[in-house]
């Protein structure tokens, strides 16, 4: 199994920026990559972006791409989402989770503990 730590998230206006981090161990070998998902209150998860394990290769849903990047630190097992031109609309819980397989690239199966994301106007 694959255990995620999440750091990072809180308050910001419109227009700024965060960052966040998701710390993986344990067996990350035979994963396929390791994806950003977020939930806003009353809505359905939705999926943000992911980058392939053994490549660093990223793909992102069409709505965040080119405000959000994600990228890893091979050494600490460390993903990050960089989160620039923040709107209130990004307000959510943020997740990162292993994405088992290519075949499904926008799952997850195990997952972060979530980080609180607020962007006020």
């Amino acid at each position: 199994q694959v255990q995620l730590v999440q750091s990072g998230g809180g308050s910001v206006q419109a227009g700024g920026s965060l960052r966040l981090s998701c710390v993986a161990s344990g067996r990350t070998s035979n994963i396929f990559g390791l994806g950003w998902f977020r939930q806003a209150p009353g809505k359905e998860r939705e999926f943000i972006g992911a980058i392939v394990w053994i490549s660093s290769r990223t793909y992102y849903a069409d709505f965040v791409k080119g405000r959000f990047t994600i990228s890893r630190d091979n050494a600490e097992n460390t993903v990050y989402l960089q989160m620039n031109s923040l709107k209130p609309e990004d307000t959510a819980v943020y997740y990162c989770a292993v994405v088992p397989s290519a075949a499904t690239p926008r799952e997850g199966d195990y997952w972060g503990q979530g980080t609180q994301v607020t962007v006020s106007s």
